[in-house]
């Protein structure tokens, strides 16, 4: 009789910590204010495109506006995302999340593991394991491909 048998992917550990990485970096910079360009144009602009009723056209106040609605549809949807996951993490390890990537300001490892008591190494084991779970939840894990490491 024959077993079927199958092999589950390798992780790759650092792409997909680079991965967790750069999904913090985005929330931060959704967390910021909307940039000028994004604001619509105070000044009258002049065309020649006939008026139209089918709403195909629009002006460009209008297209910074729907723009805007946009990526504040996205950016809200994104930062509930980031938040879900880390909130599933137990308290100690979204303590750590929060204290070093999502505060706004620039915090260093060795400042957060000082704060909290932990030693270095156990601390970046912790992180690592941290960022193990956060790859799978926001499913943003990064695999090896056969072949290739």
């Amino acid at each position: 009789m024959k077993q079927i048998s199958f092999e589950l992917p390798e992780i790759d550990r650092e792409e997909t910590k680079k991965a967790v990485e750069a999904a913090f970096e985005k929330y931060q910079f959704y967390l910021l204010t909307v940039p000028d360009e994004k604001l619509p144009k105070v000044t009258a602009t002049y065309s020649l495109t006939p008026p139209s009723s089918t709403n195909e056209f629009h002006s460009s106040t209008e297209d910074i506006a729907i723009r805007s609605i946009d990526f504040e549809r996205e950016r809200d949807r994104y930062i509930e995302w980031i938040r879900r996951a880390v909130n599933r993490l137990s308290n100690k390890e979204r303590e750590i999340i929060i204290k070093r990537y999502l505060q706004g300001e620039e915090v260093f490892d060795y400042e957060v593991y000082n704060e909290l008591g932990f030693g270095e190494r156990k601390y970046y084991r912790l992180k690592a394991r941290i960022f193990y779970k956060l790859a799978f939840l926001l499913r943003i894990e990064v695999y090896k491909i056969k072949g290739r490491s």
